[in-house]
Parts: structure tokens; sequence; C-alpha cells
């Protein structure tokens, strides 16, 4: 039987390094979303020991000469697009470098993913969530230590197969 709720992390902006007390919320969760600038096969690898599946992509940062030769094969991997089927609709994670900034992004976001329920991507390092019309858009912030903005952030998405999706918002002290 297929679950009627379905809990995904969204990360973003990671750049090798992902703060403890964000990967701590990966253990109540199915998936992991990480939405670009990852940084290092490492990150990927703590997120998949705490949650059944990994969905990533790559941002403007995930390129070779800033990855280690010997994860050259992780980052080639890496799709610029991903979705992911959850109960209720479909998740659509983009890194969101190429989609301009501001309402510009989120209109073009909202254009090119029409069918989602939710957009997520990453670049800005800024935490948001826009609800005002569908697809959802949201921006996890930075869940390293590069430009946090007021802390390392994560989203947390309750995904239904009936009802409302909700989005829960984890912001950490810097350390």
């Amino acid at each position: 039987m297929a679950r009627t709720v379905v809990n995904v992390l969204i990360v973003a902006d990671t750049h090798g390094e992902l703060d403890a007390r964000v990967l701590a919320l990966a253990r109540d969760c199915e998936h992991v979303v990480h939405a670009g600038d990852i940084g290092a096969r490492a990150v990927l690898e703590q997120l998949a020991g705490e949650a059944r599946t990994v969905t990533a992509v790559r941002g403007n940062n995930d390129v070779a000469a800033k990855w280690s030769r010997e994860e050259a094969n992780v980052l080639a991997a890496l799709p610029e697009v991903a979705t992911l089927e959850l109960p209720g609709g479909t998740l659509a994670v983009v890194h969101g470098d190429r989609h301009g900034s501001g309402s510009t992004r989120h209109r073009r976001l909202r254009r090119q993913f029409a069918d989602a329920a939710l957009v997520v991507y990453g670049h800005s390092h800024r935490l948001f969530i826009d609800q005002t019309m569908t697809p959802w858009i949201v921006n996890p912030g930075a869940a390293g230590r590069v430009r946090t903005y007021g802390g390392p952030s994560a989203l947390r998405l309750e995904a239904r197969a009936r009802g409302p999706w909700s989005v829960h918002t984890y912001r950490f002290e810097r350390r």
C-alpha cells in the first residue's frame, strides 16, 4: 500500500560541507532533495546514509575544477533538472542559476514546470517560500557554511495524497 504522507528534506548550496543539524533532519525523511552546489560526493553520501533516496542536481559551482578528480563520475552523473513523483503531485528541482532573479526567476520556473506542484531551486543561498500560486516555488537557503544569511537552513515537505502539502522551515544559528 502506498504511503499517504511522505517527508522530503530539501537542501541546497552546501559547497562541500553539510551542517550536522541539517543532516539530522534527514533521519525522519524518506527522500532528500539537493538543489545543487553540492561541492563533494561526501555530502551526498552523508544524506544517503540517513534517508532512503537522494535526488540531486548540478549547480553552477558543481564543475570539475571544484571537485576532486576521484569524484568525476559522481559529478558527471548529476542532472541539471530532476523530478520526484510524490503523493499528490510532482516535485521539480533545478539549481536556478539559469532562470534570472527575483520575480523573473519565479515566473520562468512556473512556466517551465507548469505541471509540478512544487519547484525547488537553490543558487541564491536565500531561504524563500512562495505559495502564492501553483506550482509553489521554494528555496531552502544554504545548508552548509557558505553565505547562509542568518545560519544554515533547510525545508521539510510533507507531501500528501489527499489534502494540502505543507512546508516547514528550519534555520539554525551560525557556528
